[in-house]
């Protein structure tokens, strides 16, 4: 699993300086899901997309072959050609969700309530002691994702950041933050990418 992280600072020499943020960001996400927790995004803008591109990568084979086997007590509740099909279909997933998704809660939240409170108010509903939240913010000064990661801290989940240079307010509330060496948010943006990238990769290849 190691070979994504090698491969990710071959390939982007300047993120080098955060190898030791990036692997333990791994640990605890991986720990996280280890021991029965799920793994939360959140984002604004590109950084909103980021969050729902790591989902999409976990939820579903991305380097591997992820095959399933029913246990005999789910292939018994169905039928032999569902049970046909979808093992041959399905692919095993890690239980990611990004925050981001929930268009009818967030509208509602910023119109009747405050938008500062998009991600907290999930987190207050959806996190448990042992879970995981992923905050990615280029400035890391969100508020909306601040406060998500201040409350995940407070209720005990575990928290990983994905920042700027600065690591900015989120770096206060966060157990992990890795900040990439650039300040403009593109650039930032650029950086993100394969950090998260190689995140994936390196959990794939533990569970699978």
């Amino acid at each position: 699993m190691m070979k994504a992280f090698e491969k990710l600072t071959e390939d982007y020499p300047p993120l080098a300086r955060c190898a030791e943020d990036i692997i333990a960001a791994f640990e605890i996400i991986r720990d996280s899901l280890a021991s029965g927790g799920r793994v939360y995004t959140c984002g604004n803008g590109g950084s909103a997309a980021d969050s729902r591109h790591i989902v999409g990568e976990m939820m579903k084979g991305f380097l591997k072959k992820r095959p399933v086997t029913f246990d005999p007590e789910t292939a018994n509740k169905l039928t032999p050609e569902t049970a046909s099909f979808l093992s041959g279909k399905l692919q095993g997933a890690l239980p990611f969700h990004s925050l981001t998704a929930e268009t009818e809660l967030i509208t509602a939240l910023c119109n009747d309530v405050s938008a500062d409170i998009i991600f907290a108010q999930q987190i207050y509903g959806y996190g448990r002691k042992g879970d995981c939240l992923i905050c990615i913010s280029t400035s890391g000064n969100a508020v909306n994702v601040c406060l998500a990661a201040e409350l995940a801290s407070a209720m005990g989940l575990n928290t990983v950041a994905l920042t700027g240079q600065s690591g900015g307010k989120l770096a206060a509330f966060c157990d992990a933050v890795i900040c990439v060496p650039a300040e403009s948010t593109p650039k930032i943006q650029e950086y993100h990418l394969p950090v998260y990238h190689a995140l994936c990769a390196a959990l794939e290849d533990y569970f699978f």
